[in-house]
């Protein structure tokens, strides 16, 4: 079943929260994949909204991001954020939130980079196959 958007937030919520307590030490890995936190700009409030996700790939200072929301028919709330606004923030472990530019991965890009992605966390491909919208990769590289 399709985990649902309440149950989404609260897990965000949860993932906060333990690298809060955790003075930032526990937190940063989920199925073997580092976890990031994004932070974008709400596309109707303007303000800032944060998510925690995990990044199955990165090439040099390029991080890629996976837009599946567990395979639902709809794009996540961040996803649709940073279509609007590309200029996001991105922290990972050891880091503060540094600006960076969101692109969505172009047909080639997610071509090469989705068996990547699915070598990294099988979940991928199977959130692939629940849903009929393609699962959007999204490219985060820092600001100039």
């Amino acid at each position: 079943p399709m985990p649902s958007d309440t149950m989404l937030r609260f897990s965000n919520r949860l993932h906060r929260g333990l690298l809060g307590i955790s003075g930032g030490r526990l937190g940063w890995t989920t199925a073997g994949m580092p976890v990031l936190k994004l932070t974008t700009v709400g596309r109707r409030s303007g303000q800032e909204r944060t998510v925690m996700l995990t990044t199955p790939h990165q090439e040099g200072d390029a991080i890629v991001i996976v837009a599946s929301k567990g395979g639902d028919d709809n794009h996540p709330a961040w996803y649709l954020n940073l279509v609007e606004n590309p200029e996001v923030k991105v922290a990972m472990k050891g880091s503060s939130a540094r600006p960076m530019c969101a692109r969505v991965a172009s047909t080639g890009d997610r071509e090469r980079l989705w068996p990547l992605v699915t070598a990294a966390y099988t979940g991928y491909a199977n959130y692939q196959e629940k849903t009929d919208r393609e699962i959007p990769l999204v490219i985060l590289e820092p600001a100039t």
